[in-house]
């Protein structure tokens, strides 16, 4: 967990960096729309070739979206997260490279200070089924709502810039499973917990060209300090042309429930992009 611990100590740092620099824009109030798709494929084949090789061909599918309605007495910010990818190496059948859906919807009170009230629902799962290979054989560990992930907040909120944004409150964490609640719920079709729930987005353009999007979400149960789940999702984009884009994203997820070992995920992505509005 040393990791884990230090990565966020960094971003605190960062964060509290780039707060003192960013500027106050002007609000504008009304619903604000942004929903944006970017599909990735590379393909290998090889037809005798001396040094060696096997055909390959891996896809992956991200859809980003966001409806924010802004006013001056409240904000409502709705998001959407999709990544679906296979890969194929050789003779060997496909497999699933990433799988997510996430979606959050965040309600705040806005009192005319920085620190706001708050209340938030997020769910996070996958779509098809996910399966772990082992030397010859393979055996499914997970599918759609089995686990999904549940919470619903309350608490205050602070946004010192359109840059930053962070949130504390108390917690309602609901884990789902079915087939395979051993592995996620420690054997219980649902499992709740009552805890802390914080969450801190950033958001910033580094060139022209470059955006950097990051959201860290913790959530703690108040029973060990080891125990507190973490959801560390960092997204690097860059436009090469209107519509060809580079993406790395790097994820860092723990939760001691699943496993006593950090998660890590790296992806990067150079493939076609679309806005839809």
């Amino acid at each position: 967990m040393r990791f884990t611990l230090t990565s966020i100590i960094i971003l605190l740092l960062f964060t509290l960096s780039f707060s003192q620099k960013a500027k106050k824009e002007a609000p504008k109030y009304g619903w604000q729309k942004e929903l944006v798709g970017n599909l990735n494929f590379t393909q290998n084949t090889f037809d005798n070739w001396k040094q060696g090789g096997e055909n390959s061909w891996a896809w992956q599918l991200n859809i980003n979206g966001k409806w924010v309605n802004d006013q001056k007495d409240y904000n409502w910010e709705n998001t959407l997260k999709i990544n679906y990818g296979k890969t194929k190496v050789g003779d060997a059948s496909s497999k699933k490279s990433t799988d997510e859906l996430n979606v959050s919807s965040v309600f705040t009170y806005k009192m005319g200070i920085y620190v706001n009230p708050f209340v938030s629902v997020t769910g996070l799962t996958q779509f098809t089924k996910g399966y772990k290979y082992e030397a010859d054989t393979s055996y499914a560990i997970s599918e759609f709502l089995d686990p999904g992930y549940f919470m619903q907040t309350v608490g205050i909120g602070y946004a010192p810039n359109n840059h930053i944004k962070t949130r504390l409150g108390a917690a309602f964490k609901e884990t789902m499973a079915k087939k395979y609640a051993a592995l996620y719920s420690q054997g219980k079709k649902l499992r709740v917990e009552y805890g802390a729930n914080s969450v801190t987005e950033l958001n910033f353009k580094l060139a022209q060209n470059i955006l950097y999007t990051g959201k860290i979400e913790l959530f703690s149960n108040l029973k060990a300090f080891n125990q507190i789940d973490v959801n560390w999702d960092n997204l690097l984009a860059s436009k090469i042309t209107k519509y060809i884009s580079v993406n790395f994203n790097v994820k860092l997820f723990y939760d001691r429930d699943v496993s006593p070992k950090r998660q890590l995920q790296e992806v990067l992505a150079v493939g076609l992009t679309y806005n839809f509005f």
